[in-house]
């Protein structure tokens, strides 16, 4: 990516891209979706919904709404989409807490959340829903820690939603790193 172009490094996640045979969206009209809106640099990784773009603030902070907005009304289905920018990305790949003690990344994951929840709402999750499975909840991302992996576990996308009442998507570690590794000029 240009390093000359104007604006910032940012992350857009989507949720339920190309899942399962469902919510099927090519790459290149993803592309061109964020580059319709006023993305430059525009780059996808894998074809789950990780969008790697420039923008300057402005047009971040409004991209979810944006990208949501016109998938809706060319495919017809509703995609969540958090964005975070690649300083905040970043603290996010060094803040893991289930790596302090270990240095084994297996079963981790991430929950980007498009909102931070209040102390009152994450009173209502339970640490115990999912054993062996732990989370912890940081700012808007939930870390995971799913030993027996994410298909087992009750630590869903619905149970954040409705009990955080947020909207959340998740990525494997290895997802959360590679995007760290894209967008870091």
């Amino acid at each position: 990516m240009g390093a000359a172009k104007a604006g910032l490094l940012h992350v857009a996640l989507l949720r339920g891209i190309n899942v399962g045979g469902r919510n099927k969206l090519p790459m290149a009209e993803l592309v061109r979706i964020f580059e319709r809106a006023g993305c430059s640099d525009v780059e996808t990784y894998i074809q789950s919904g990780n969008v790697v773009f420039r923008a300057d603030d402005e047009l971040a902070r409004r991209i979810p709404m944006l990208a949501s907005k016109v998938i809706a009304d060319r495919y017809g289905y509703r995609v969540p989409v958090a964005a975070r920018s690649a300083v905040e990305l970043r603290k996010v790949a060094r803040s893991n807490p289930f790596l302090q003690d270990r240095t084994e990344d297996e079963g981790l994951h991430v929950a980007f959340l498009s909102g931070e929840p209040s102390a009152a709402q994450l009173r209502t999750l339970d640490p115990k829903r999912s054993l062996p499975d732990q989370f912890i909840v940081r700012g808007a991302e939930i870390y995971l820690r799913c030993p027996k992996g994410l298909a087992r576990s009750k630590l869903t996308n619905k149970y954040f939603d409705t009990n955080l009442e947020t909207t959340c998507t998740l990525r494997n570690w290895n997802t959360v790193l590679r995007l760290t590794q894209i967008a870091t000029p």
